[in-house]
């Protein structure tokens, strides 16, 4: 069965495995997702991930999620902003800070994917895909 919606997926299977305090996600893999994932490692949300089977059909991005020492997780909560019905597209003096600079918004843009932090230093806006905190 095909999923209309990739990464809304990807980030169902996090939320799901971190509420029920799994150690690790494997999801279906594909370019954006390895990216989501790189920037999800990047700025602390998860431990580690390795992309398996690699150019098969039968590739997988597997993630380590992050908990702190008292066993709360690194990722709070994701939420999934733009859709495949409703885009949303912000200019680069309208990125969004997340939660007070605690959250961030992951962003497609004209040079890939990359945090809004990131999007704002380079000064270019895009689609916001979600949020993460």
């Amino acid at each position: 069965m095909a999923i209309s919606d990739p990464i809304a997926d990807m980030l169902t299977r996090i939320r799901n495995a971190i509420m029920v305090g799994h150690e690790s996600v494997r999801v279906p893999a594909s370019k954006i997702k390895i990216d989501i994932a790189s920037i999800l490692e990047r700025e602390g949300f998860v431990s580690t991930f390795e992309v398996e089977d690699e150019g098969t059909k039968d590739a997988a991005v597997n993630i380590d999620l992050h908990y702190w020492k008292k066993g709360e997780p690194g990722i709070t909560g994701i939420k999934r902003i733009s859709k495949p019905g409703l885009r949303v597209y912000v200019g680069k003096g309208e990125i969004p800070h997340v939660y007070g600079g605690r959250g961030v918004a992951v962003m497609s843009t004209n040079q890939g994917l990359m945090s809004g932090i990131q999007a704002r230093k380079k000064g270019v806006g895009g689609e916001v895909l979600f949020y993460v905190w």
